[in-house]
């Protein structure tokens, strides 16, 4: 039932983001980072900077982006980028990515902001460009939205970066993970929910030939954690204490813990938890002391 646990960090820490992690991060076998660069003139950190000084201060750590941008990066410099980093590390990256969803930041930023179906396609595109290029050399690729001709990536990553996607949409995006992800990045509330997912997630390995269970299922969830129900209800009334109604749950250690095991009994091979009231750690340090056994021994 054992299940390695990562930490995920909120953009908008910026600063307070390491000293958070400095205080909280010992315990957890692995660091996710977001990637985002605006939510109108609120603080936000750069996702892959943030990660990339993250591999360094913490050796002993895998690190990842919970879910990067299709659509910052050129998926053929990604590619190099993520190569890179796995050779400075010493194998500790995973390559989590999506099609992306903030039209605000795809704006103002001056990024195209196609539909939904045109995204996610250039997702599964993406994620063939960096598969092939960590594998081949000189490699080409024709697609639908991107192209690359005769690209070298030397060094190749070692060990080859896992590639998580990230997202629930059960037309297309469940299609990429049965395609092409080596993880799966759940936004995990309920086991209700999430078991519908899994039944469409299955359906699509059969249709494309994929075996369901050799992919590794991550569930993702923002937590609120507080002794009692009634302190749970006081911070959740507090400004500075984000909101986990869209993505994740509030409870005491006993409830929490409940809700996760659920979730690794349906299937979860890791778990990674944010906090929402960080960079406080009052919540972290409370989830690690009350539950975080409970998910790793």
């Amino acid at each position: 039932m054992a299940v390695p646990v990562g930490l995920n960090i909120f953009s908008g820490l910026v600063g307070h983001t390491m000293p958070y992690l400095d205080a909280t991060a010992a315990p957890f076998e692995s660091l996710w980072f977001p990637d985002h660069v605006q939510y109108a003139n609120r603080p936000v950190a750069e996702g892959w900077s943030l990660f990339v000084y993250a591999l360094s201060r913490y050796p002993d750590k895998l690190c990842g982006h919970q879910v990067l941008c299709n659509s910052f990066r050129n998926p053929a410099h990604l590619a190099k980028m993520t190569a890179t980093c796995q050779i400075l590390s010493g194998g500790r990256v995973v390559l989590g990515i999506g099609a992306g969803w903030n039209e605000e930041e795809y704006l103002s930023y001056g990024w195209p902001f196609p539909r939904p179906r045109v995204r996610i396609e250039q997702l599964a595109e993406a994620i063939q460009i960096c598969r092939g290029m960590w594998h081949e050399a000189p490699f080409t690729f024709h697609g639908k939205h991107y192209t690359v001709e005769q690209a070298y990536c030397e060094p190749k990553p070692h060990p080859i970066p896992p590639v998580m996607v990230g997202g629930a949409g059960e037309r297309y995006t469940l299609r990429v993970v049965a395609q092409h992800a080596d993880w799966w990045n759940y936004i995990y509330q309920t086991p209700e929910e999430y078991a519908q997912k899994q039944a469409i997630l299955q359906q699509h390995c059969a249709e494309v030939g994929r075996d369901y269970d050799e992919i590794i299922q991550v569930l993702a969830s923002q937590i609120l954690i507080a002794e009692t129900e009634a302190e749970v209800a006081r911070l959740q009334s507090q400004p500075d204490v984000r909101p986990v109604t869209a993505n994740g749950f509030a409870g005491t250690p006993d409830q929490i813990t409940e809700r996760l095991l659920a979730g690794i009994r349906q299937g979860a091979r890791r778990v990674n938890v944010s906090f929402a009231d960080s960079p406080r750690t009052d919540g972290t340090l409370l989830f690690i002391e009350r539950v975080l056994p409970h998910l790793t021994d």
